[in-house]
């Protein structure tokens, strides 16, 4: 790309978060989100998403671009030098919208535009806010993603070790069903763990002294539906919710040292929606030298985690991938 440009817009819609963020360079001008409610459904329903992401995504990017340029740091969008989208992975039908919208605007603002690997999206999240950089591990841990990857440099990834079944995110909302929670489950079991016993029940932590860096979490959830199954009356939600989440952490934060004593690797870090829970906030500080965490605002879905991933790969000259949205799409050679 030569002399690289001021501007960089991102656009995430892989799932049910319309995002979009303006950055120059790794500095975040502007960003807005457009969350969506699919609480009533018990998780998020993909035709409605994909609706909502339609309603909202160009109002969502007039709104980052105005406020980039009435920052005074941001030039307006004849400045833009390049657009980085989210193509996978995730929901086909939001990957879609989010995808054709900057195809469109590449071609109406005569302005380049990249594909973006979701999951690398999160691993440069914790760039954002600190002077890390490669090699450092990434543990990415979200409803829908639990890994563990060694980042030797931007587009450099290895797979260590991945679950084997649920990811911890999807435990904690199958978690939250089983006791009667709302949905997302992950927030409100936070909330009700601070005041619980997070040694009341013995819930299981697999795999947790193999020498193997994977996870498991589908028995972790059926120790807990056996254990609500057998009471009677009210459930002791907060010693139940800090026992789960204990174990959820405790299982994390032993393959994240596992993985750092295996590769010498001494700065980890972490992003993904789970990356909020604050027992895990509070005991991944442990696992390494060097432990770098996102503010919880970046944890989840984003857009400015996009722009930087677009935005690192052309200052690279790496391959910029192209605008073809795949819901499986794959880090590390493998779906994850």
């Amino acid at each position: 790309m030569g002399c690289f440009p001021t501007l960089t817009l991102g656009i995430e819609t892989s799932c049910d978060d319309t995002a979009a963020a303006v950055l120059s360079g790794r500095t975040v001008l502007s960003e807005a989100i457009s969350g969506q409610s699919h609480a009533s459904f018990g998780g998020v329903v993909p035709e409605f998403a994909a609706r909502a992401h339609q309603e909202n995504i160009l109002p969502i990017i007039d709104r980052v671009l105005s406020l980039a340029e009435a920052s005074g740091r941001g030039l307006g969008r004849r400045q833009l030098g390049l657009i980085a989208v989210t193509r996978g992975p995730g929901l086909m039908g939001s990957l879609l919208v989010g995808v054709e919208t900057a195809r469109a605007l590449s071609l109406a603002w005569r302005v380049p535009a990249v594909g973006v690997n979701h999951i690398e999206g999160h691993i440069m999240a914790p760039l954002l806010d600190s002077d890390v950089a490669p090699p450092f591990l990434s543990l990415v841990v979200s409803g829908g993603h639990t890994e563990i990857i060694r980042v030797d440099d931007v587009g450099r990834y290895s797979l260590l070790g991945a679950t084997r079944d649920d990811a911890a995110g999807e435990a904690y909302d199958k978690a939250a069903r089983i006791m009667g929670l709302p949905y997302p489950g992950g927030p409100e079991i936070d909330r009700l763990a601070r005041a619980g016993d997070p040694r009341a029940f013995d819930f299981p932590v697999p795999f947790k002294n193999t020498r193997a860096v994977e996870f498991s979490f589908s028995g972790l959830k059926t120790a807990l539906l056996q254990q609500v199954s057998g009471m009677h009356g009210d459930l002791p939600l907060a010693d139940l919710c800090a026992s789960f989440q204990r174990a959820v952490t405790d299982a994390l934060v032993s393959k994240t040292e596992l993985a750092v004593r295996q590769t010498g690797i001494t700065t980890v870090c972490v992003s993904g929606g789970v990356a909020a829970n604050s027992a895990l906030r509070s005991a991944i500080a442990s696992a390494a030298p060097r432990v770098v965490l996102p503010a919880p605002s970046r944890c989840t879905d984003n857009a400015a985690m996009v722009a930087l991933a677009g935005y690192e790969r052309a200052v690279r000259g790496l391959e910029l991938p192209p605008l073809v949205p795949d819901p499986s799409l794959s880090l590390c050679g493998r779906a994850i």
